[in-house]
């Protein structure tokens, strides 16, 4: 049955085509031509993403439908005219509001500007706040984790992908990280609208983060300075750091990756993808400067190559003799280089310096 509000114009008279008469068009509101449109791309199999409309009006429109029963063919055909024409009407359609304007220009200004805009507009999202925070990193999402209590960090876990939940629960203490699993009992009965909520107060959380200049830590950007800086100047720096910061020194340390670091961090099977890259020279000229407690690194490289390819560089090394000390850290640096960008290509993985820390302790038990 056609909802008793769409009327038909009193004295209007059908089309006729071959002596079969038309129905006219019934005279619809906007809001019913929404809910048609909406249907009928919905029952094309096409995804409709409402989420970004005010509540109020995914609330509207969902009632409307409610109130819908049939719509006939020529009516249908009346409002989807109505609706191409106006699309083909519109030229370009921009963003609504400051939020809708930032989310266009996201990747093409920075950060920093996009949260001075937000504060000074005093933006607030006006999307699906849980959309947003799920969309973000780990990273992103643990400061709010740590801050919030027990009961609202569970809901944020319920909310976002059991990967990414993991990860994050992994990242707390033991009691914090049981407090939050225990709180995930208590979340059977909490109703949408307090989600909802929820959902809002993280988002808006996650605006007012303060937008830092370097996207490293400190201890990134230092260890990743050191380890390319001349040995000596790199064991004066620690030593230094050690009087006056133990903690940041020892961050540092873990930070650092440098020749003498690959017998315990480098998989042996990664020797070789390791080397296929190196120009012969620099791997020459680095492995003959690998001496005294550099020596192992040297015996762990060829060690782990094929024992011709092995054979080979040893009668290379040995006719290059002594190596000038800038030249062999030059080198030596260029593989570092390479085991670091083939790590942050994800082609290898390097073993982490605490698992290795933790393995020394349990042989020693």
């Amino acid at each position: 049955m056609v909802d008793s509000r769409i009327r038909t114009p009193v004295g209007t008279q059908g089309n006729t085509l071959s002596g079969v008469s038309t129905p006219a068009p019934k005279i619809l509101t906007k809001r019913q031509k929404a809910a048609v449109i909406v249907r009928l791309l919905l029952a094309e199999g096409i995804e409709v993403k409402l989420t970004s409309l005010p509540e109020s009006l995914q609330e509207e429109l969902t009632m409307q439908m409610s109130y819908m029963r049939f719509i006939d063919r020529t009516t249908l055909r009346t409002v989807i005219d109505e609706f191409v024409s106006e699309i083909e009407d519109i030229g370009l359609a921009f963003p609504n509001g400051l939020e809708g304007a930032l989310s266009v220009l996201d990747g093409s200004i920075s950060d920093a500007a996009a949260a001075r805009m937000r504060r000074l507009g005093g933006v607030k999202n006006t999307g699906n706040a849980w959309e947003i925070i799920i969309g973000q990193d780990a990273d992103t999402l643990f400061p709010v984790l740590e801050e919030e209590s027990p009961e609202i960090a569970a809901v944020m876990l319920s909310k976002l992908k059991v990967s990414v939940a993991a990860e994050l629960l992994g990242r707390l203490p033991g009691k914090r990280a049981r407090q939050i699993t225990y709180a995930l009992s208590l979340t059977g009965s909490i109703s949408p609208e307090v989600v909802e909520k929820i959902g809002k107060s993280l988002s808006e959380q996650l605006n007012s983060q303060k937008v830092t200049a370097f996207a490293d830590s400190p201890v990134e950007r230092a260890g990743a300075i050191l380890n390319f800086s001349p040995a000596a100047t790199r064991d004066d720096v620690l030593q230094g750091l050690e009087e006056d910061d133990a903690k940041f020194a020892r961050e540092v340390r873990k930070a650092i990756f440098t020749f003498a670091n690959i017998p315990a961090r480098v998989d042996p099977r990664d020797v070789p993808k390791i080397t296929r890259d190196i120009d012969q020279a620099d791997l020459i000229t680095a492995l003959a400067a690998a001496t005294g407690p550099l020596e192992e690194a040297c015996e762990f490289i060829l060690g782990s190559m094929s024992k011709r390819m092995a054979e080979q560089l040893r009668e290379e090394i040995g006719s290059l003799g002594k190596v000038k000390e800038a030249e062999g850290e030059a080198a030596m640096n260029i593989v570092i280089g390479n085991i670091r960008e083939l790590e942050s290509a994800g082609d290898i993985v390097l073993v982490d310096a605490d698992e290795e820390n933790d393995d020394d302790n349990d042989d020693a038990d």
